[in-house]
């Protein structure tokens, strides 16, 4: 199966006798490890203007590599609408790119990821035991269902399940982390409520690293300090940004981070390649970091690791479904 269709969304086929897509009674998650299958099937959706379709694949592939999958006009959300689809495997991660030719139904847009999950009634389980709501209720499309969940302090994902195996899509070089400000309202200093504690009861995550003075010169501000939470699961790896919101631009419009062995050639690629440095490279504890803009607007954060620092942010072992 292709990996577009692995991923695009429409609503078409019959769902099995046996396959509940009904809300389902909140219950502890528990012990195992969750309804994650890998980063690798998990994707940063991007949305863009269907003019700067080309212009954007092309400057993200020759910035990190990889390949787009076939482009296909569908039907990708529970309501009628109509969409351009392209998914792009590169070594660092996966996007799911979406050009829409009609209004965008909500909240379809505002999602920041989709994560394939190896059950769906257990994964809407999972994330209302662990504090989420369902925005989107589960439903069809031809290969499988989708949701939408969205955390406390306005985090949204999307949910997806197969049908049937999916693709054997090839391991990343590197995790790519999600960027999630959040207020100090939704962490405290022992994790306990939130966002932070949430999607580590879903994700059956662990904390690698909770810095509460690391240095604010990460996120435009040198000088002063913030609270970063890193978080690794089977769904990849989280960074969690507290801050009081005063952040200049264009910190906070990232969605996704990318950590690559050269900062300074990769960042010399994509400038080659039509995207924009918003903040150039900037070293602090363990990584050099750096923000841009591609053709379209997507916004990402781009870092390399030093040397010291490589042992710190583990990258978690994938788990196979069916």
């Amino acid at each position: 199966m292709p990996v577009a269709r692995s991923i695009v969304l429409a609503a078409v086929f019959l769902i099995p006798p046996s396959v509940s897509i009904l809300g389902a009674q909140a219950a502890d998650p528990g012990p195992g490890p969750g309804v994650a299958v890998g980063a690798q099937y998990d994707s940063t959706h991007v949305y863009i203007a269907p003019g700067d379709f080309d212009s954007f694949v092309n400057s993200f592939v020759a910035t990190f590599g990889g390949k787009p999958s076939k482009r296909m006009v569908s039907s990708v959300t529970p309501t009628p609408s109509s969409t351009e689809f392209q998914a792009v495997l590169t070594p660092v991660g996966v996007l799911s790119v979406f050009a829409y030719q009609t209004p965008i139904p909500f909240p379809f847009g505002q999602e920041r990821t989709g994560f394939l999950v190896t059950d769906m009634n257990q994964a809407i389980k999972d994330a209302r035991a662990a504090g989420a709501e369902v925005i989107v209720e589960p439903f069809k499309d031809p290969i499988g269902i989708d949701a939408v969940i969205q955390w406390p302090g306005g985090v949204k994902m999307q949910l997806y399940w197969h049908f049937t195996p999916p693709p054997k899509n090839p391991p990343l070089e590197t995790i790519p982390e999600n960027r999630v400000y959040v207020s100090h309202d939704q962490a405290d200093n022992n994790l306990v409520r939130g966002f932070v504690r949430g999607f580590l009861d879903f994700a059956h995550g662990s904390v690698a690293a909770d810095d509460k003075y690391a240095d604010a010169g990460e996120i435009g501000r040198p000088g002063e300090t913030y609270r970063r939470i890193r978080i690794t699961s089977l769904f990849g790896n989280v960074l969690v940004l507290v801050t009081d919101g005063h952040l200049p631009y264009p910190f906070g419009h990232e969605l996704t981070g990318y950590q690559v062995q050269d900062l300074g050639a990769t960042l010399n690629k994509a400038k080659a390649a039509g995207a924009k440095i918003l903040s150039p490279p900037y070293t602090a504890s363990d990584r050099i970091t750096a923000i841009v803009e591609f053709p379209g607007g997507y916004i990402a954060e781009i870092h390399s690791l030093k040397a010291e620092g490589r042992t710190n942010y583990q990258i978690p072992a994938v788990r196979h479904t069916r």
